[in-house]
C-alpha cells in the first residue's frame, strides 16, 4: 500500500491550496482516511477525516475553510484549503486504515496502519 501527497507549497495569509493523496495497493471497501499535520515543536493532530460512505468530520480549527472529499475511480483523498493562515503551516500527511482495524470510529481514530510522506504546507 502506497499513499502519495502532493499539492503543498508556499502561499500567502488568505490564499488557497488543494492536497491530494493518491493511494495505490489498497482494496479495504471499508475504511477511513484522514489528513494529519505537524508544525515543528508541535504534536500531530487530525485536521479532517472521511469514511468510504463520505461521511466527513473537521478539527475545531479548520471547519468551514477547509473541506475534506475522495473521488474512488481516481482512488484519491483531497483537502481543499481556503482562509488559509500562518498557524496552518506545517507538514500535511494523509492516512488510511480499513474501518474493522480498530474499535475506535473515523470520527475518533488517531491510529493509522498507512502513511504517505507529507507535504508541506507554508503560510506567510
Amino acid at each position: 500500500v502506497q499513499l502519495v501527497e502532493s499539492g503543498g507549497g508556499s502561499v500567502q495569509t488568505g490564499g488557497s491550496l488543494r492536497l491530494s493523496c493518491a493511494v495505490s495497493g489498497y482494496t479495504a471497501i471499508s475504511y477511513c482516511m484522514s489528513w494529519f499535520r505537524q508544525a515543528p515543536g508541535n504534536e500531530r493532530e487530525v485536521v479532517a477525516s472521511i469514511d468510504s460512505d463520505g461521511s466527513a468530520w473537521y478539527a475545531d480549527s479548520v471547519k468551514g475553510r477547509f473541506t475534506v472529499s475522495q473521488d474512488h475511480h481516481q482512488n484519491t483523498m483531497y483537502l481543499q484549503m481556503s482562509g488559509l493562515k500562518p498557524d496552518d503551516t506545517a507538514m500535511y500527511y494523509c492516512a488510511a486504515d480499513p474501518i474493522s482495524a480498530r474499535s475506535s470510529s473515523c470520527a475518533t481514530r488517531r491510529e493509522y496502519t498507512y502513511w504517505g510522506q507529507g507535504t508541506q504546507v507554508t503560510v506567510s
